[in-house]
């Protein structure tokens, strides 16, 4: 019940994303029903219909890569102090979560259901003129275990992600310098190992242990304990603070572009680079040597040697991991040779956001250079021969995965939101945070652009000498 009132009185535009998640769901609910469509129509030749079920991973793993980055991005289950002292922590939270993407899968999944139970006549009493009955069994009874089975896959692989993703990680344990001190009471430390956000130390003045000057330290007056029950002893001959640095005030132009910037970067590039010269250099191979063992892919997609799928299969997944790596190299030579503050600021927020957005990023690249690649093969005979089963297929996998990238786009924004309203209150402008966005995705799109037309033109060559 909190799920459903959750999902009811969440804002439109999260609204919005869980109808863009049941989108996809019904189009690969739909795609797996035509799967199983063809298999009973075609009994004779189980090989063709095992390889129509297994084309349609692609469109599933877009689906549930989706409503992973949706609920990521969904505000209503995000963890909060009032929901936690009701009850609802964290590992609820989760749940909410995870029971939310499930029915918005469920409700995908059953509008393909209804579609397909339309377009084979079970419900209207014919087939749209006989279209549809090749690949939807219309003269056969549709086997309802196994119509469910399949539509089920999707909200369960869906759910079990966002569960598996979003659950409550323990903290990890803060090493602390020097002899451990004791706790207090309530199992309260003395001190606290977490370090302070910026600005924070200037803008309350905050010496709870000391004031250190030029290296030595000195006791906080207000602090000083009694010697053998006698009265609190004033320090001696402190040093008196100058005016300039009576309270920390004074702000560095580091401040004003600190990014919890990860100390190492992400570790996915070289075995990215590894894998994608890999599958350049299979599919390079492939296309020179003359192989009889040809996969015969779905309507208007190219037919040629297994491993020519191995070797896009291997550029796609190296694409994708290579990624984040890339992206935060970018952050790292836009700051370099003396940067001034706006390119401080793009480049730490790219470094900080590499992995977050590296990922969807290089799944959209893999993407748009798998189309590139099928583009020269799709002539107009072969554009015209293109089915519905294949343009379906094509919208969810590239409709998914671009959206995919929004998401993380906007979960981005919501990571830096503390750190942009900082930056507002130390008196940034506007103009500047606007122009270190377009600045980041400039240097994104001129990286990855013309990588991806590389790519894109190295495995269409196979295929073009064919």
């Amino acid at each position: 019940m909190l799920a459903l009132r959750l999902t009811r009185g969440a804002h439109p535009a999260v609204q919005l994303r869980r109808l863009l998640v049941a989108a996809a769901s019904a189009g690969t609910g739909f795609l797996l029903l035509s799967a199983l469509g063809y298999a009973m129509s075609h009994p004779d030749s189980p090989a063709a219909a095992t390889l129509r079920l297994a084309w349609c991973a692609p469109p599933l793993a877009a689906t549930i890569h989706l409503a992973v980055a949706v609920a990521r991005t969904d505000p209503g289950t995000r963890p909060r102090p009032g929901l936690a002292a009701a009850g609802l922590g964290p590992g609820r939270l989760m749940l909410v979560s995870a029971i939310t993407t499930a029915l918005s899968c469920l409700l995908g999944s059953m509008l393909a259901l209804l579609v397909f139970l339309h377009l084979r006549g079970d419900l209207t009493g014919m087939p749209f003129d006989g279209d549809a009955s090749q690949f939807l069994a219309a003269d056969s009874p549709l086997p309802l275990p196994a119509a469910l089975t399949l539509l089920a896959l999707t909200p369960a692989l869906a759910s079990a992600a966002v569960a598996l993703l979003l659950r409550p990680k323990p903290a990890a344990p803060t090493a602390t310098k020097g002899r451990a001190r004791p706790y207090g009471r309530f199992g309260v430390s003395a001190r606290s190992a977490d370090r302070e956000t910026f600005g924070a130390y200037g803008r309350f003045g905050a010496r709870l242990r000391g004031t250190v000057r030029g290296g030595a330290t000195t006791p906080d007056p207000a602090s000083a304990a009694p010697q053998n029950g006698g009265a609190p002893q004033a320090p001696a001959s402190a040093p008196a603070p100058a005016p300039a640095e009576e309270d920390g005030s004074r702000q560095t132009p580091d401040d004003l572009t600190h990014f919890p910037v990860p100390r190492k970067p992400p570790a996915g590039l070289p075995w990215g680079i590894t894998i994608l010269t890999a599958g350049l250099a299979v599919e390079t191979y492939a296309g020179r040597v003359t192989a009889d063992d040809t996969l015969a892919l779905p309507t208007a997609l190219p037919t040629g040697p297994t491993a020519v799928l191995v070797g896009w299969v291997l550029a796609a997944v190296g694409l994708a991991l290579a990624a984040p790596g890339l992206a935060h190299l970018c952050g790292r030579v836009l700051q370099a040779v003396r940067p001034g503050p706006l390119r401080l600021l793009a480049g730490r927020g790219l470094m900080a956001e590499a992995t977050r957005i590296g990922r969807p990023l290089g799944v959209v690249c893999a993407v748009a250079a798998a189309v590139y690649a099928m583009a020269p093969r799709s002539g107009s005979a072969a554009t015209a021969a293109i089915g519905p089963l294949s343009a379906l297929g094509a919208t969810v996998v590239a409709g998914a995965t671009v959206t995919t990238l929004f998401m993380a786009a906007l979960e981005a924004r919501q990571a830096r939101a503390d750190t942009t309203a900082a930056l507002l209150r130390l008196g940034a402008p506007t103009a500047m945070l606007r122009s270190a966005a377009a600045l980041r995705a400039g240097v994104l799109l001129a990286v990855f652009g013309p990588l991806t037309l590389i790519v894109a033109e190295l495995a269409a060559l196979p295929l073009a000498a064919r």
